[in-house]
Order: structure tokens, then sequence, then C-alpha cells
């Protein structure tokens, strides 16, 4: 197992629409957390406004392949059969641990098991919204996306729920309850922090 220092691995998983944008961007915003997000490789283009190092890793695909090659990666996906990879390099993470920061990731749930392998005392959160009618509805408020992949996201949702025994806590993201929704995550970590 990696040396993890002083800091905490979180991680963050749910569906796709269920809130985590939002709930880690409020969760980092928060002082008494020490908490740092993960930076993320991946092989799609930046879109626009994305910063490489603070939002993604943009690498080529034959960059990210020869990391995998290398044994880089703690985790790795294709995301959506799309072509475009992305992955948590180890680097990223035990830089940080070993400083004693708290180190979130948001990975999906099949990454997010071959870290909680390398890592078994890492602090696991499935977030969900309250119902599966909120879920489609939240993705198709985006506006974004196609039927086709509309639908994709709801059949990997489905997936994806089916395994939130596997996490050490629970939290639904109900409608308009993103504050009690980031305090309870917040409480958790606080919590698992003096454990």
């Amino acid at each position: 197992m990696p040396e993890t220092g002083k800091g905490r691995l979180v991680i963050l998983s749910g569906p796709s629409g269920s809130g985590k944008t939002t709930i880690v961007r409020e969760l980092l915003a928060r002082g008494d957390l020490n908490l740092q997000l993960s930076v993320s490789a991946t092989t799609r283009k930046p879109r626009h406004g994305e910063q490489p190092g603070a939002h993604y890793h943009f690498l080529t695909p034959e960059e990210f392949h020869q990391k995998i090659d290398d044994g880089e990666f703690l985790e790795y996906v294709e995301v959506f059969r799309t072509g475009h990879w992305y992955g948590t390099l180890q680097e990223e993470v035990d830089r940080r641990l070993s400083r004693g920061i708290d180190v979130l990731l948001e990975i999906d749930v099949e990454g997010a098991m071959k870290v909680v392998e390398r890592y078994p005392d890492a602090i696991t959160i499935f977030l969900s919204p309250d119902s599966a009618e909120e879920l489609e509805r939240r993705l198709r408020a985006r506006g974004t996306e196609t039927e086709e992949a509309i639908q994709r996201r709801l059949s990997v949702a489905l997936e994806e729920t089916a395994q939130a025994h596997r996490y050490e806590f629970q939290v639904i993201n109900r409608v308009d309850q993103t504050d009690a929704t980031v305090q309870e995550i917040a409480t958790i970590l606080l919590h698992q922090r003096n454990r």
C-alpha cells in the first residue's frame, strides 16, 4: 500500500446528474476541511475556460497510454465509449497526502473500487439524487446532450447506483438542498478526521 502520510483520501462517486460538481465546488470553498481536489488526466481537448493543470492534465492519447504502461495511474477509464480517457495520477495524490492534505477524488464506481484496493482506509461517499425521475430531469435540464447520450447516462446511473452499498457513506442530494448536502458531507469528513 502506498505511504499516505497524514492526509486522508476521500472518494466521492455518484451518477452523472447527481450534483457532484456543485457539491465538490462547495466543499472546496469551505475553510475547515483541509481538502484539495485531485486533478485528473484526460485525453479530451480543453473546453472553453479550462486551464491545463488546474482543471485537468491534458494529455495526448499516446502520452496517456505511456503513463498506463509506466504504472502511473491509480485508476483510469474510457468514459462512455467516447474515445476519451480519464485517470487519476498516483503522484498527484501522493504528493498532497504526504504534505498532510486530504485529497478528494471525484471518480466513477469502477475507479473508486480500484483505488480502495490501494487505499483501504479511504473515506468513500456515494452521492445520489432523491429519485431516478429527478436524475433524468437534471440530465435533460442541462440541454447539452442528445437523447442517445441521456439514455446511455441513465443506464450507467442505474448500474452505479446498484453499487452504492459498497461505499462507507451514502448521501442523498435532494432538490434545492445543496447546503444541507454539503454540510452532511463536511460533517462526515470532520468526524472521520478524528477516527
